[in-house]
């Protein structure tokens, strides 16, 4: 399934709240259609099951650049990456450069994504790793912000560009003070520590509305714009 390619790589837009404009996009990964694995948990569990994880989501990388590319790369690609991935010695960061050079593409417009994969992180490690690439151009977003301890320990150790507020603490703070009050706490830290907040779940109107409200710089969500093949503006 790996070597075949029989994946499909859909993007959604990271939206900047002030401008209503598209400034990034998210890469999502598919299994084969019309199959069990079609979904990216199944795909990504069984690769695990079978050992496979890591050529796997290498190879996933490698499509989401080709199609990224093909696309014309408008604007910021967050590429999702688990820590240890980072870490590893057969993804470091000068093949990295080479192969996006080989598509001509620019390590300035590449965010990395690091996942809520966290188990057994060599943190000394992980900075060390982050920092080449960062070195090239890249840039680093938490996703999944609030999760649990481990994210806000990254936060706080490896100071990323970007934090994705999780879409628990997201959906519905339109009627929600004490989701609206964790979002504010999330902005208060992210100005001291040099981040910038991107809110996820948005779905519907009213969530966007207090979104901009609260000040928050970025959005994603459905409401937004879709998962699409074709990176889509915002609408």
């Amino acid at each position: 399934m790996i070597e075949a390619r029989a994946l499909s790589v859909v993007f959604q837009p990271v939206v900047d709240l002030a401008a209503g404009i598209a400034v990034g996009y998210e890469a999502l990964v598919r299994g084969p259609a019309g199959t069990w694995l079609e979904s990216p948990t199944a795909l990504f569990a069984a690769a695990r099951e079978t050992g496979r994880y890591e050529r796997l989501a290498i190879v996933c990388i490698q499509e989401t650049l080709r199609a990224w590319a093909a696309h014309g790369s408008p604007g910021l690609l967050f590429l999702n990456m688990s820590p240890r991935l980072v870490q590893r010695a057969g993804f470091e960061p000068g093949r990295a450069r080479r192969f996006l050079e080989s598509l001509g593409l620019k390590p300035a417009t590449m965010v990395i994504e690091l996942t809520e994969d966290y188990p057994a992180i060599e943190m000394q490690h992980l900075r060390d790793s982050l920092r080449l690439y960062r070195s090239m151009g890249f840039r680093v977003a938490l996703d999944d912000l609030g999760e649990g301890f481990s994210s806000l320990r990254l936060w706080s150790e490896l100071r990323p560009e970007f934090v994705k507020a999780d879409k628990h603490f997201v959906r519905g703070i339109a009627k929600d003070a004490v989701k609206r009050q964790f979002l504010r706490s999330i902005q208060h830290i992210a100005r001291r520590a040099g981040s910038q907040v991107i809110a996820e779940g948005i779905e519907v109107a009213e969530d966007l509305r207090a979104a901009r409200r609260l000040g928050i710089a970025f959005a994603q969500g459905w409401h937004l714009g879709r998962p699409s093949a074709v990176p889509a503006l915002a609408s």
